[in-house]
């Protein structure tokens, strides 16, 4: 299993209630997270499926020496056990919902 990447193609930006609904209703646990730019996550994987959706910002997930650029409204699948590190790039904060599920 690998990584995969939902884009947004909204004409509107991102509503996060909207968001936080559709992944309960997924079956995700949600919470809301952000990340000051510069941050770095450091190889980790996880033991529960994840989904990160943006709300505002970029966050880079590398998995399997790839790179995936999120964007507001963009969403990742990561599977359980994934191997992955995350960057903040550029110099604003990334905000984001995380659904985890087992």
């Amino acid at each position: 299993m690998s990584i995969t990447v939902d884009r947004w193609t909204e004409r509107n930006p991102p509503n996060p209630e909207q968001l936080r609904h559709h992944l309960i209703v997924e079956g995700y646990r949600v919470f809301r997270w952000s990340d000051a730019a510069g941050t770095r996550y450091a190889n980790h994987a996880h033991a529960e499926h994840q989904s990160h959706w943006i709300i505002s910002g970029e966050l880079e997930l590398h998995v399997n020496g790839e790179t995936y650029t999120l964007r507001a409204g963009d969403r990742d699948f990561l599977p359980a056990n994934t191997i992955h590190s995350a960057y903040v790039p550029g110099d604003q904060p990334v905000v984001y919902l995380i659904g985890a599920k087992d």
